[in-house]
């Protein structure tokens, strides 16, 4: 007995082995095939795309100049029958990591001896044309192998010296440079054919601009003895409208002025007969409570007037007795002051120097306790001098001085009274 195999078009099942030592190998894409026990055998070949990314590193040009390159290839198995059986007879049996291993080397060699015999200028900016060449050699090599090269492009191109950075520079200073030429001229270009299209427009626009011109005028000169015609007409028709309109305003307004004339008439008549009314309204409604309400006002009026003249009367009465109170008090205080000094004054002048002296008298312990006052304040005098009498002398000094000060003070003279004559005399 045996199985039915079935494979898609991503896969390619290869049949081999049967009856009688058959060697007859059978190649299925997206198909089916019939296998016996023991006697046959089947395998499977993938013909998806594979991807594989040769890298170069630091490979000389041919000028000597070390650089990285990078590239991207899709590859398949071809599906002709006779590639295809090329491709299972050295892949067949191996994993997809192994068929890639054996291309990548493939291609980096390729890509390796192709980078030899380049410039640096024309790897990096003819990239196309560079994978067109490795592709163009790899392709019968990795063609014997049953793989089809879809597509090769180069991912990146490096070098650790910067001297792709410097040609950039270098190119790109230059294709600034044309740039900028190439935005002056252009706008140079554009200017001038810019005035150009400006001028044609501008003559353009002059012609027909006079051309409406010229219409316009043609135009509002016909318009102009049209409306002319037009006008003189409708004046005449106005003119003739507007007098048979007057002649018969004029009637109307006759008319008009005798029915206004009439109800004037009617109209005074009534106005007469409301102003009648209205000053009997008036008098009943108006001039009656005012007069009422004056005569009322009038009397409060007076009756305020007569209150207030008589409280202002009353306040005056009153501050008048106590002025006189206060008048009559005062007059009998000084009365009795002048009383008391007149006595005192006869009385110094029965008594003479003996009132006098008991006047000085008592004002002597008031004048003493005031030039004391200072003093009592003082513990302790201190009158410095060598001689005992000079001391005396001193004391003496001050009382012989005391009189002359009373005198200046009371304007009495002690050294003239009897008593203190007396005093003195016997103190001597």
């Amino acid at each position: 007995m045996g199985n039915c195999l079935t494979v898609g078009p991503n896969e390619a099942l290869v049949v081999s082995g049967g009856c009688c030592g058959s060697d007859t190998k059978s190649y299925i894409v997206g198909g089916w095939a019939w296998t016996w026990w023991l006697v046959t055998n089947s395998q499977r070949l993938s013909l998806e795309i594979m991807t594989l990314q040769p890298r170069c590193e630091d490979v000389e040009t041919a000028e000597g100049v070390a650089i990285t390159v990078t590239g991207v290839a899709q590859v398949k198995v071809m599906t002709d029958h006779d590639l295809l059986a090329v491709a299972c007879e050295q892949f067949l049996g191996k994993s997809i990591r192994d068929i890639k291993a054996v291309l990548l080397q493939t291609l980096e060699g390729h890509l390796r001896s192709i980078l030899g015999t380049l410039t640096v200028e024309q790897i990096y900016q003819d990239r196309d044309q560079f994978a067109k060449l490795v592709r163009d050699v790899a392709a019968p090599d990795v063609g014997r192998m049953g793989i089809e090269i879809l597509s090769f492009t180069i991912k990146d191109v490096y070098d650790k010296l910067d001297y792709l950075s410097s040609l950039g520079k270098t190119q790109i200073a230059a294709v600034q440079r044309d740039a900028d030429i190439g935005v002056a001229e252009a706008e140079r270009d554009a200017g001038i054919r810019e005035a150009e299209c400006k001028k044609e427009m501008m003559d353009v626009k002059f012609l027909a601009d006079t051309k409406m011109a010229d219409s316009k005028r043609e135009l509002e000169l016909q318009k102009a003895a049209f409306n002319q015609e037009v006008n003189t007409k409708k004046a005449e028709s106005q003119l003739a409208y507007e007098l048979q309109a007057a002649k018969e305003q004029q009637k109307i307004r006759l008319e008009e002025i005798e029915i206004q004339v009439v109800q004037r008439k009617k109209e005074i008549t009534i106005e007469e007969k409301e102003i009648d009314r209205m000053e009997k309204e008036l008098i009943a409604t108006v001039k009656r409570p005012a007069e009422a309400q004056a005569y009322s006002m009038q009397q409060l009026a007076e009756g305020q007037k007569m209150k207030t003249v008589l409280i202002a009367q009353a306040e005056a009465e009153k501050i008048k007795r106590i002025g006189e109170a206060e008048a009559s008090s005062i007059g009998a205080v000084g009365k009795a002051e002048a009383e008391k000094m007149r006595l005192k004054a006869e009385a110094y002048q029965q008594y003479g120097e003996a009132a006098q002296t008991a006047l000085v008298l008592e004002a002597l312990p008031k004048i003493t306790s005031k030039v004391a006052a200072p003093l009592a304040k003082t513990n302790e005098i201190v009158i410095l001098s060598g001689e005992g009498s000079r001391v005396t002398g001193e004391v003496s000094r001050l009382l012989a001085e005391l009189p002359v000060s009373i005198n200046a003070l009371t304007g009495v003279d002690l050294t003239k009274m009897p008593l203190l004559q007396k005093l003195a005399s016997a103190e001597a």
